[in-house]
């Protein structure tokens, strides 16, 4: 029997032995737990409570018998046996209406399997750990198979969507485990690249091809991708490594030709390296069909945002499977590794001109006092002091400095 499990057993029995400790797992929920029956007598625990079972206000816990496998006797009771024997007897009535295979047998045995029922709130709380770890993986394969559906069927709604969800949860699941919630990056070890091959590689590999055939021959046909598709977005490398050779031509306004663009890819180390060869290239630049570089593009953008929330949900799901992480670290590293989504996700949206994703309106209780953000944000100010309402004496000599311009240099 997994600790998981364990833990589950001694929470039930903790309460089953002392109804008041369910004053001090109110945070947990019946679904946290991962049996059935395990979520039915928890909730059957829990209605009995509310309702004011006569056991919930006993003076004292169910003792213990020192002959394991019998009950204890009615004068180890205290003063209100049968309320106490009854409390058993009717939260495994009421769970049995909602699951079937429970008995007083089995209650037994997780009475046995507390060894104290003043450690119930420990024992919740590794329960609720093996819940957040159960949803995270959940929601993590879910976003996977709405990733590959949305590939099959040239759709990204499905997979933003689900990241959203994912995102979410990973926020309410912080909230309940009291962290803060923020991207943290994992460690190398947990870190290894995990790639997802194209659903359909020879249509994709044959979009990017197309693509980088019509920006070879317009001239001006950069000008329209140019601000949101990135060299990562294309499934192969090589032609990535295309794409930033017609754009390194295009910002030093050189011309683009098969001679041209042969010429950048050598002085990159490109054919030296095996990664380009000079038929690829001749290839690329013969294959002109007529078309929009606009909607080949977002063709290939498409195909990088599915592919790259399939990647996200296997890193997560990775994540959530290793029994080594604390809810805490979980949360934080699934953030980060969701990050590379949404930054695909903001190029998308700015590709079909659509408002780029919300951003977080207010600080998580956990976040930075409001003084320590307004300090940060006066760092960004040209003037080393932030200025008052009202000057009454500007003083000689730095009064012109307001009229400069902040943004000096970058024109």
């Amino acid at each position: 029997m997994t600790p998981l499990l364990r833990a589950e057993q001694a929470v039930l029995g903790s309460v089953l032995l002392d109804p008041a400790q369910l004053s001090n797992l109110d945070w947990l929920a019946p679904d946290h737990f991962y049996r059935p029956i395990h979520q039915a007598l928890f909730a059957a625990l829990r209605k009995l409570h509310s309702d004011g079972h006569p056991a919930v206000g006993a003076e004292k816990p169910v003792p213990m018998s020192p002959a394991c496998g019998a009950w204890p006797d009615d004068a180890a009771f205290g003063d209100n046996p049968p309320a106490l024997r009854q409390w058993v007897t009717d939260a495994v009535d009421e769970a049995g209406r909602h699951v079937r295979g429970l008995t007083a047998a089995y209650a037994h045995t997780l009475i046995s399997a507390c060894p104290r029922p003043e450690h119930a709130p420990v024992y919740g709380r590794m329960v609720l750990e093996g819940a957040i770890h159960r949803t995270v993986a959940q929601h993590a394969i879910r976003l996977h198979q709405v990733a590959r559906a949305d590939t099959l069927q040239g759709e990204v709604e499905g997979s933003l969507r689900s990241a959203d969800i994912l995102t979410g949860v990973l926020t309410d699941l912080a909230r309940r485990w009291g962290t803060d919630p923020r991207p943290v990056a994992p460690p190398a070890a947990l870190t290894a690249a995990l790639t997802v091959p194209p659903v359909r590689a020879d249509l994709v590999a044959e979009d990017e091809r197309f693509l980088l055939a019509v920006l070879a021959e317009q001239r001006r046909a950069l000008d329209e991708v140019v601000a949101w598709l990135r060299p990562g977005d294309f499934a192969d490398p090589a032609h990535g490594q295309v794409y930033k050779c017609l754009g390194a031509l295009r910002h030093r306004g050189e011309p683009v030709d098969r001679i041209t663009l042969l010429w950048e890819a050598q002085r990159r180390g490109l054919l030296a390296d095996g990664t380009l060869s000079g038929e690829q290239l001749t290839a690329i630049c013969d294959g002109m069909v007529p078309g929009s570089a606009g909607w080949f593009a977002e063709r290939v953008m498409r195909s990088s945002l599915t592919r790259t929330a399939a990647a996200s949900a296997c890193a997560v799901r990775a994540l959530a499977e290793d029994e080594a992480l604390d809810p805490g670290r979980l949360i934080n590293h699934a953030l980060h590794v969701l990050g590379p989504l949404d930054e695909v996700h903001a190029r998308w949206q700015a590709a079909n001109g659509s408002p780029a994703p919300k951003p977080p309106t207010a600080l998580a209780p956990g976040g930075p006092p409001p003084g320590r953000v307004q300090a940060a944000r006066a760092r960004s100010i040209p003037h080393p002091a932030p200025a008052p309402p009202a000057r009454t004496s500007p003083g000689p000599g730095p009064a012109p400095i307001r009229a400069r311009s902040p943004a000096r240099g970058h024109s």
